[in-house]
């Protein structure tokens, strides 16, 4: 078992920065792979980042090269460092911890954290 509680987000104006931090307890963080996720209002669920237990990053089209995801193990923590960010980045951003490897598929995933939203003005 795992548990997940995400925290960080907030209001910022277009253009700043974010970092949301994910702590976890139970087993470790590098035993899974671990993503982040996020939910907009009427929207599904939609694949953000990933690193896999090998420490290899993946990311949606849409952050990459604006985001970056990173674990530390000292912590046991998961962060994604948000910067240049937009409008249509508001959303709820969830933690997730998964068994088997990176995936962009929420079902995937088998812990999930609470959410923390996260809401950029123009």
């Amino acid at each position: 078992q795992v548990q997940l509680v995400e925290s960080g987000g907030g209001l910022v104006q277009a253009g700043g920065s974010l970092k949301l931090s994910c702590a976890t307890s139970g087993r470790t963080a590098t035993s899974y792979t671990m993503a982040w996720f996020r939910q907009a209002p009427g929207k599904e669920r939609e694949f953000v980042a990933a690193i896999s237990r090998s420490d290899r990053t993946y990311y949606a089209d849409s952050v990459k090269g604006r985001f970056t995801i990173s674990r530390e193990s000292a912590t046991n923590a998961v962060y994604l460092q948000m910067n240049s960010l937009k409008p249509e980045d508001t959303a709820v951003y969830y933690c997730a911890a998964g068994s088997s490897g990176p995936t962009v598929v929420a079902g995937r995933y088998d812990y999930w954290g609470q959410g923390t939203q996260v809401t950029v003005s123009s």
